[in-house]
């Protein structure tokens, strides 16, 4: 029987599109599937908010930032916290995700056409000892177009490879099954889905209008991990971060549903980390959704006040931005599912950014006036309509009225206004002291002294109940579910394994899918700005190793 193409790439998200690329340079045939309509080409990254770590980068020599290739790798040995027999292949992936981004990440993408904001972001910051998790220098880089500006060299490398006659896409085709014989995986079947016309993001239907059958010498999964399919987010939730939450607001759509992860454990590929995950505790309910349950995060400034639902200050280190998942684990096991931030105006319009490519039309849209205009709005437009019209806020000129209307919000009278009084008070008593022991006001001041966040991401110390900042606001925050950490095992030819440890012939994975590398290349904890670029090393990973394999 004759081959339908060279490779087949299921999923035509990020990573597939840099695996078809790269199949494409090489001169191979490539049949691309996706259960998507042709709308939604490039899959989650076009939400995204387009971060991207780089180590050493001209944008941190430019702001004094002094990085390194050791530092960055101690910083994610750090962090992954790897302690399993099967990361062994993550930790190898690790070593060479890093040395691409302290190597020719950068060039290789700015040769594309992909550029750069000026301005390197902190994101993730620890606060634990230098062996710890967390990034000890800003590595945090905003592509000038955010999501959509870095999908756009590889949908254009994709779409000329369609004009070449090298790349059939097919949209509305759902994979059920990888099919072979002796080992070697060389079939791929599947349902045709009925064809959509709804917007990106937007649910497509699942009405079935006929079958298909593929055939090629090779397959590359990138269908994405399993953050859309909450029911499959809470069987694989781990003891470690507490009880899985009942209600979760969708960072992603529910097309990320994480089946073909079993399609391919199915066919003999082999499933590691599944209860390594990476959920947000910032998550606002969109008060102008695409998805159903579609969440918003906050990318937070340190200065915001931190409480449990009680009205508890959250433990050090577990400020804003500090550590994503020490503070879910804490909260989980505060027995409720949402926390507060307690701030003022000052704060939130020099400190409050909102995830997402269609909240950051200035990025997005590569305009400068908007990146000006941002800079000096009291409040940005997106924070403010979410302020206007979002469910998560409340604004009041006296901290009396924000409680009620905390309390009113949640329907439950858990935060007591004398006791948030007290702890919002000696807060603020410690701004005037110079030698503080409040850990909180010397992360900001340390923060301060980075010249990136002190011109725009982080506000002068100053108390939280200053009249002249007010109004006060409170935001109420939901756990957000974004990414899986771990999944199918792959070498460093992105091969995936099976459960002996030797290669299924003919497949391979990247992306989301392979745990962004090896079946989790982040180990517990992710630096931030890591899970594009994974899509970018092992998509062009796996594109590569399957053209030598086809050639």
């Amino acid at each position: 029987m004759a081959y339908d193409a060279d490779v087949i790439v299921i999923g035509a998200g990020l990573a597939g599109l840099a695996a078809t690329a790269e199949l494409v340079d090489a001169g191979r045939k490539v049949v691309l599937l996706d259960q998507e309509p042709p709308q939604s080409l490039g899959g989650q990254a076009h939400w995204s908010f387009g971060g991207l770590f780089f180590v050493n980068s001209p944008e941190q020599r430019r702001m004094r930032i002094k990085d390194s290739h050791d530092l960055a790798l101690q910083d994610w040995l750090g962090t992954a916290g790897f302690d399993r027999a099967e990361d062994h292949w993550p930790r190898r992936w690790a070593e060479a995700y890093v040395d691409f981004a302290a190597g020719e990440k950068r060039a290789w993408l700015h040769r594309q056409g992909v550029r750069f904001f000026p301005v390197v972001g902190w994101a993730e910051r620890g606060g634990y000892d230098a062996t710890g998790h967390g990034n000890s220098v800003p590595r945090f880089h905003i592509t000038w177009g955010t999501g959509p500006g870095l999908l756009a060299p590889f949908a254009r490398r994709v779409r000329a490879g369609a004009a070449r006659g090298l790349v059939d896409l097919r949209f509305r085709h759902r994979v059920t099954a990888l099919c072979g014989a002796a080992g070697t995986v060389d079939t791929v079947g599947g349902e045709i889905l009925d064809r959509s016309e709804v917007a990106r993001g937007r649910p497509s239907g699942r009405d079935v209008v006929g079958s298909f059958e593929l055939r090629a010498q090779a397959v590359i999964v990138t269908s994405g991990g399993i953050g859309g399919n909450h029911e499959l987010v809470r069987r694989n939730w781990p003891a470690r971060l507490g009880r899985a939450p009942e209600r979760m607001v969708a960072g992603v759509p529910a097309h990320v549903d994480g089946l073909m992860l079993g399609v391919t454990e199915a066919a003999g590929g082999r499933l590691i980390n599944g209860d390594r995950m990476w959920h947000y505790t910032e998550g606002l309910h969109n008060w102008n959704p695409i998805w159903e349950g579609h969440g918003i995060r906050v990318l937070p400034g340190p200065s915001s006040l931190w409480l449990d639902a009680r009205g508890n200050r959250l433990p050090v280190p577990l400020f804003p931005g500090f550590d994503t998942l020490g503070t879910l684990e804490h909260l989980m096991d505060t027995g409720h599912e949402h926390s507060w931030f307690v701030l003022n105006r000052r704060v939130i319009g020099k400190e409050f950014t909102l995830s997402g490519s269609e909240q950051n039309p200035d990025l997005t849209g590569r305009s400068v006036r908007g990146v000006i205009d941002r800079a000096r709005a009291d409040v940005p437009a997106p924070v403010r309509a979410f302020m206007d019209h979002g469910e998560d806020f409340v604004v009041e000129h006296d901290l009396a009225s924000l409680v009620r209307g905390m309390n009113a919000l949640t329907g439950e009278p858990l935060i007591d206004e004398t006791d948030l009084r007290r702890v919002i008070t000696a807060r603020d008593r410690e701004v005037a002291n110079p030698f503080t022991k409040d850990s909180q006001i010397t992360a900001i001041r340390g923060a301060r002294s980075f010249l990136g966040d002190r011109l725009i991401r982080t506000v002068a110390p100053h108390p939280i109940l200053d009249p002249k900042a007010g109004p006060l606001i409170a935001v109420r925050l939901s756990v957000l579910t974004r990414k899986s950490l771990g999944g199918l095992e792959t070498d460093l030819s992105s091969r995936v394994l099976t459960e002996s440890g030797e290669p299924l012939g003919g497949v391979y994975a990247a992306g989301e899918a392979a745990g962004f590398g090896g079946g989790g290349v982040h180990g517990y904890r992710s630096l931030e700005g890591t899970f594009l670029g994974g899509c970018l090393f092992s998509g062009r990973t796996a594109g590569r190793a399957a053209a030598r394999a086809t050639g």
